[in-house]
């Protein structure tokens, strides 16, 4: 700190906090309105500046010492209280605001002292100059890529891995601000370089490798997706091969059904003839295949996997009642569908109970379809983070539904009730 008067004070204090709010904001996606965020954001900063220079006018001992550590909580608290997004990315965000304020810090600091004997006005400017780049650079480079990848980095990152870097950036800060160390010298402006230094490299390496990895994983869900779908399409073409095969028999039969009828007319017996149409009317019935669904995604799909749990000796009952048509894509229908049908057949199977079953429930509701699978499945499970975990540590039909369902914002819910494993899944069909 280079000292000067009040205004001086709230100039260097303005800067701050409009910095690490901006840059906050511009990663993050609000809990309410944007409207509303901005005006929250403008009372809570212009109040913060004002507290923060009225400290530095009546303790400016103590704000020179403390200031710059005790701003990282106090923002931090009310940006994460203003965000719709998980604690632990809230910190990480919040940990790269802070880096970004000791870098406009530092920079005009220690060019103010280096090169202009400590002139306030100086630093200010570099101050000032180094906020609008950081802003800048934010706002067209750094946030699309933060924000197309701010999924990859929820399923990846958890509350330890964020508190491990908060912590770690807490620790440079701290080294960097550390009280007894801010006198100006050779050794402290390069330590608190190389600190600042290091600290950015590890939160762009973080940054990238959590990105990578969820980019990893969501490709592997599609492959898998894909070849669930291929699976699908080979199913379907046996039956339709079954189909060709059955259609071939009536053909067949049918010749000899109307050789038996020119036989009773012949011969003008009609009851006979009559009794005969009745018996053959009856078969007829028997044979008929009722569509599960209008939906020719939906019966496809569910006609496929119900065959295949059938040869597993696992009762199957569906009660399905959606349109023809709907505004979901056949491959979200193959992602939901498949994965889930697959997983109660494995459930079913890994059970080891003699009786299984597996019901399922699909009701379209004006803008919403609603879908439940109930199959039996073992007593014990293992859940993390709401979501069933195999034991041979999968998970991606799973993940594939909630990607899905994703597209419409939907939501899924897996429970074990009762013996039965039940998926719940909701899809808001757009208007």
């Amino acid at each position: 700190m280079l000292g000067g008067s009040f205004w001086i004070a709230f100039l260097r204090n303005a800067i701050s906090v409009v910095l690490m709010l901006s840059f906050f904001l511009m990663l993050d996606r609000p809990r309410f309105s944007m409207k509303k965020t901005v005006c929250c954001y403008a009372i809570f900063g212009v109040s913060l500046i004002a507290g923060y220079s009225c400290w530095y006018l009546f303790g400016t001992v103590s704000f020179v010492k403390y200031a710059a550590l005790s701003v990282l909580p106090v923002i931090g608290i009310f940006c994460s209280l203003m965000s719709s997004e998980v604690l632990y990315l809230s910190l990480y965000k919040m940990a790269l605001s802070f880096y970004m304020f000791s870098v406009c810090t530092f920079c005009g600091v220690d060019v103010a002292r280096w090169w202009c004997g400590g002139n306030f006005w100086v630093d200010i400017f570099a101050r000032f100059v180094g906020m609008v780049i950081i802003l800048a650079f934010t706002w067209f480079k750094f946030r699309k890529q933060f924000l197309h990848g701010v999924d990859f980095l929820i399923q990846e990152m958890d509350l330890f891995s964020a508190a491990t870097l908060f912590v770690s950036v807490m620790l440079g800060a701290i080294m960097a601000y550390w009280p007894n160390l801010q006198g100006f010298s050779i050794f402290n402006m390069v330590r608190a370089f190389l600190i600042l230094f290091m600290a950015g490299v590890l939160q762009y390496a973080i940054l990238h490798l959590y990105i990578h990895l969820g980019q990893e994983h969501y490709y592997q869900a599609e492959k898998e997706l894909l070849e669930v779908n291929e699976q699908l399409l080979h199913q379907q073409m046996d039956l339709m091969r079954e189909s060709e095969l059955e259609a071939a028999r009536i053909r067949h039969d049918v010749r000899h059904h109307t050789l038996l009828i020119e036989e009773y007319v012949r011969k003008g017996e009609y009851e006979e003839l009559l009794s005969y149409l009745a018996q053959y009317g009856e078969d007829i019935e028997k044979r008929k295949v009722s569509n599960i669904s209008k939906n020719r995604a939906v019966n496809s799909i569910l006609s496929a996997y119900a065959k295949k749990a059938r040869s597993h000796n696992i009762q199957v009952a569906m009660d399905v009642r959606v349109a023809e048509e709907l505004p979901i894509r056949d491959i979200d229908w193959v992602a939901i569908l498949a994965n889930m049908f697959e997983n109660a057949i494995h459930g079913c199977i890994g059970s080891g109970l003699v009786q299984q079953a597996i019901n399922i429930y699909i009701a379209q509701k004006r803008n919403k379809v609603i879908i439940q699978c109930r199959n039996t499945s073992m007593e014990e499970m293992i859940f993390r983070k709401g979501l069933p975990q195999s034991e041979k540590g999968g998970g991606i039909g799973v993940r594939s539904i909630i990607k899905a369902a994703s597209n419409y914002e939907g939501e899924t819910d897996f429970a074990l009730e009762d013996g039965q494993f039940v998926t719940r899944i909701l899809l808001n069909l757009p208007t």
